[in-house]
């Protein structure tokens, strides 16, 4: 990839110093470690909007639920699984 820009930023001095200390340390250009926290931070940024873009979807798609008379409530989701638990764990056996 061509590397044609220019990123100026300021920062404190020691930050600097300990930032090219690091860097030298693992015997890596900082302007490449620069670039990699650059991408990781860029990555970071699209999973968290897809999450929350994959949210918003289900959330969505659960009030045109709702609207449409397909849910159910609260009290009869937990019955069902208060149901089933006991059937797991053989509370629904005669003599259990």
């Amino acid at each position: 990839m061509s590397k044609e820009a220019v990123f100026t930023m300021k920062l404190e001095a020691e930050l600097r110093d300990q930032f090219m200390a690091e860097a030298r340390a693992l015997d890596r250009p900082a302007s490449q470690v620069m670039r990699d926290l650059m991408r990781e931070f860029l990555m970071r940024q699209q999973e968290e909007r897809d999450y929350r873009d994959f949210v918003h979807s289900k959330v969505e798609a659960a009030r045109e639920d709702r609207h449409a008379g397909r849910g159910r409530e609260h009290a009869a989701v937990e019955a069902d699984f208060a149901s089933r638990r006991a059937g797991l764990l053989g509370l629904g056996k005669a003599g259990a």
